[in-house]
């Protein structure tokens, strides 16, 4: 089935905090304070497995978020794929972030897709039909569900937005094990157009390593940066690093007169 070209989702009542991380209000009941240790960040969301991050969202969800999670859980289990035009998992998906606020909808919306087995077309038409956030949540959930690159078709499309949280996700372990070298490079060159930090990019050094047709982008693109009187970023330097040790001059030294 082809898919169009579409533009940005419209973001959903909870994307205006990062997933796991950020702390704003939003609508639904507000999590309750977990433990002390660590929140994963955004990367970890793809690469926690789906048990580790049920015990890290539980903890930190009130009661009754925690338990409108554990039915929408079992709901899914019970009842996966796809049945009619629309499963009820599906439905959860949207309420995710009304029902556990906007500090955990993403991890929520992963678990469903996981406990539903959520096949490629299923991501497809959650990822089509969905608000930017729960975009965000099948390009999370990608690297477990999908082992072969069915799923490119989604990264590519967040690849074409300026949403840098659609972006963020977008750049994790499913970019880094299916997306071509070219392909590649344009989503690191575009993660530093937009300002997404390289630290979200998956497996950074082993794919930048001895990559001289990067290093000339990144030359390139640093050379066009300066002759507009533009900063070249910080992160620039630390990836064309990377590509030929040896090689790479100095970042300039900053400013402080």
């Amino acid at each position: 089935m082809t898919h169009p070209r579409t533009s940005p989702a419209t973001p959903g009542a909870d994307t205006a905090a990062d997933p796991l991380t950020d702390h704003a209000t939003g609508a639904g009941p507000r999590p309750a304070a977990g433990p002390s240790q660590p929140v994963p960040d955004t990367t970890t969301l793809a690469a926690t497995t789906p048990a580790e991050l049920r015990d890290h969202v539980t903890a930190r969800l009130d009661d009754p978020a925690r338990g409108w999670l554990r039915r929408a859980l079992d709901e899914a289990t019970a009842h996966p794929g796809t049945h009619g035009p629309i499963s009820v998992w599906e439905l959860r998906i949207a309420e995710a972030g009304r029902r556990c606020g906007p500090e955990h909808a993403d991890a929520a919306r992963v678990l469903i897709l996981h406990a539903a087995r959520a096949d490629a077309e299923a991501l497809s038409r959650v990822y089509y039909q969905g608000t930017g956030a729960e975009r965000r949540a099948v390009l999370y959930a990608l690297p477990h569900l999908v082992p072969g690159p069915e799923g490119l078709p989604l990264v590519e499309d967040a690849l074409r937005t300026n949403d840098t949280r659609l972006l963020t996700a977008a750049v994790g372990p499913y970019a880094a094990r299916h997306l071509d070298a070219h392909q590649w490079r344009h989503a690191l060159l575009k993660c530093l157009f937009t300002g997404v930090p390289v630290d979200a990019v998956a497996d950074l050094d082993r794919r930048a390593e001895g990559d001289t047709e990067l290093a000339r982008m990144l030359t390139d693109y640093a050379a066009e940066r300066t002759a507009a009187g533009r900063t070249v970023p910080a992160d620039l330097h630390r990836v064309l690093t990377l590509t030929d040790p040896p090689a790479t001059p100095s970042a300039p030294a900053a400013d402080h007169g």
